[in-house]
């Protein structure tokens, strides 16, 4: 079954006064890119997120961020009096003319002045982020899920849009093999003593230069293969990429041969529906 690669997932949860939040979102890649930002309270478990993330997600350029809200005040936040004296008398050195109050303004601005106390991550706090990180992945799986489905019946339609197209190249194949007939006898009234037999090995020639026989056979087994693989083989996007390359190929070469109008304008139709195929597989996981 086809999944998309590109997918959202989000999940929340609520731990001891603590709102945890984690989204997931991701677009098409040819690789596995994954940022993850996680607030620096859970920085130590983001080795564990990761692996989790490169598990499950597999390919795309993934973002995932975790934000942590605290519900109520829970931190204690200490000022470090004895630094801010010491950034004072500091200023007071570089320009003793200042109002005293405008020393505290600057001084409370410096680093380390304030400090939050913050207990250490504990286990159950870490299981209950572990759950919603794994909520979002799954909710982000089930969103690529969806529009895989709609991506697999859309491509359908095309494929077999393709697979029509090629059918009707079997009315125009002995109209476009005629006309070389008719010019060559045409030509040859005009010389005498011919060569039958050379006039026929060369007619023989032409014909076979111009069969298409081969590519009609090798572009309708792609097809069928591309609709198999599509419907049956997971994370198969690479696969379905190069199948259509090979689709691509027999088109291309049907078309130098076609040597018909009518059949130019239905290879034409089939290059187009295919660049589309193409596009729709660059998102396919």
């Amino acid at each position: 079954m086809i999944l998309s690669m590109t997918g959202f997932g989000r999940a929340e949860t609520v731990y001891q006064g603590t709102k945890i939040t984690v989204d997931i979102k991701s677009l098409n890649s040819k690789n596995f890119d994954l940022n993850v930002k996680v607030p620096l309270r859970y920085k130590e478990k983001e080795f564990d997120i990761r692996k989790l993330l490169n598990d499950k997600i597999l390919r795309g350029k993934v973002d995932c961020y975790i934000n942590c809200e605290s519900l109520e005040d829970s931190n204690e936040v200490t000022i470090n009096q004895d630094i801010v004296k010491n950034y004072i008398e500091q200023l007071r050195a570089v320009a003793s003319d200042a109002p005293e109050f405008e020393y505290l303004k600057m001084a409370v601005r410096m680093p380390d002045v304030l400090s939050t106390k913050s207990s250490e991550l504990e286990e159950d706090e870490w299981k209950a982020l572990l759950a919603v990180v794994q909520e979002s992945v799954a909710r982000f799986i089930e969103f690529r899920q969806t529009e895989g489905n709609q991506m697999a019946e859309e491509i359908e339609k095309i494929v077999q849009n393709i697979e029509y197209n090629l059918n009707q190249v079997t009315q125009y194949e002995e109209e476009r093999i005629q006309p070389i007939k008719d010019r060559y006898l045409s030509a040859l009234k005009n010389f005498e003593n011919v060569d039958e037999t050379r006039y026929y090995q060369e007619m023989v020639y032409f014909v076979e230069k111009l069969d298409i026989s081969e590519e009609k056979v090798r572009l309708s087994q792609h097809i069928k293969y591309y609709l198999e693989v599509m419907k049956n083989e997971d994370f198969n996007g690479k696969k379905l990429g190069f199948i259509a390359q090979e689709m691509g190929r027999e088109i291309n070469t049907l078309g130098s041969k076609a040597n018909h109008s009518e059949i130019q304008k239905l290879v034409v139709e089939m290059k187009d529906d295919l660049e589309k195929i193409k596009e729709q597989t660059l998102n396919v996981l």
